[in-house]
């Protein structure tokens, strides 16, 4: 399955989260872009936990969720949920804000190197 996620604010600022966008080929899924692109990390952290009830896996979202908890300074949730992420039996395609598409473990073993070299 192909999914497209545009990717916004990731950890550090290469990738991050983004509403998808749906086509032919393509699955849509909501991961806060619009909060976590307005900074209201505590709306995004509320929305992506509340979905992550029903898609628990789902690497965009451990993958945004973990961008919004670095971006508040929770550095061990982030990591935690970028290795999720990596651990994931899903796994689709990403697209960065650059328009580079990164396969979903890709991206998040980026965001959890993002995340490492700022605690170093």
């Amino acid at each position: 399955m192909l999914t497209a996620i545009i990717m916004a604010a990731m950890a550090t600022a290469q990738a991050g989260p983004a509403p998808a966008f749906e086509s032919d080929n393509e699955t849509t899924r909501e991961v806060a872009y619009e909060s976590i692109a307005t900074g209201d990390m505590a709306q995004a952290i509320a929305r992506l936990e509340a979905a992550r009830v029903e898609n628990p896996g789902d690497p965009a979202l451990l993958i945004n969720l973990g961008a919004a908890y670095a971006a508040t300074g929770e550095y061990a949730r982030a990591e935690e949920c970028y290795r999720q992420a990596i651990a994931s039996e899903d796994r689709y395609d990403l697209e960065l804000a650059d328009g580079q598409w990164v396969d979903s473990r890709n991206a998040a073993r980026m965001a959890l190197l993002s995340l490492e070299s700022r605690a170093n």
